[in-house]
């Protein structure tokens, strides 16, 4: 599947981020976690992809949506990743991935408990938004359950937003 290129940018943006040795999992963010210079390779790719006046425009779109944010930082320009971008990276993670999803083999189910305090709503939705992305199905109000191969996700991303206190994860035979 091809992603548009405001996907694409920011889930390279993210997967840069990481590959640099940038925790984001499970830890607070520190202003210069998600935080790359416009002479980055990254940039430099998009910029030479895009005339001045687009890049410009591509850049301004992202800041608009709250994707990015700009800041001068030594006496450079640089960008940060915000949380919105990163859940939009992650988006687009899930429809770069959608066709990788495979059913486990051993013909094994995953079953996703969860109970989320009533105080908490956004994060159940933020909850329900990623199961959906995996290819889980609502079982029963609060339980969900999936026969693909995506527990290892699913625990790195309940992990980033901090939702696995509330969750429990099974693996079931049969449903």
């Amino acid at each position: 599947m091809k992603l548009p290129i405001t996907d694409r940018f920011l889930l390279e943006f993210l997967e840069a981020a990481s590959d640099a040795g940038h925790v984001i999992f499970g830890r607070k963010k520190v202003f210069g976690d998600l935080l790359f210079f416009f002479e980055d390779p990254i940039f430099k790719k998009y910029r030479k992809s895009k005339n001045k006046r687009q890049f410009s425009n591509f850049i301004s779109y992202l800041k608009r949506n709250n994707f990015i944010k700009v800041k001068n930082l030594r006496g450079k320009q640089a960008v940060l990743l915000t949380k919105k971008g990163i859940n939009e990276a992650i988006k687009a993670s899930f429809k770069k991935e959608k066709d990788y999803f495979k059913k486990r083999k051993d013909g094994k189910w995953i079953m996703v408990i969860f109970d989320i305090p009533k105080n908490h709503k956004k994060s159940r939705g933020l909850l329900r938004e990623i199961l959906v992305n995996l290819g889980y199905k609502l079982f029963q109000h609060s339980v969900w359950v999936s026969p693909y191969d995506v527990s290892e996700r699913t625990e790195e991303l309940l992990q980033l937003y901090s939702l696995d206190r509330f969750v429990k994860i099974f693996l079931i035979d049969e449903i």
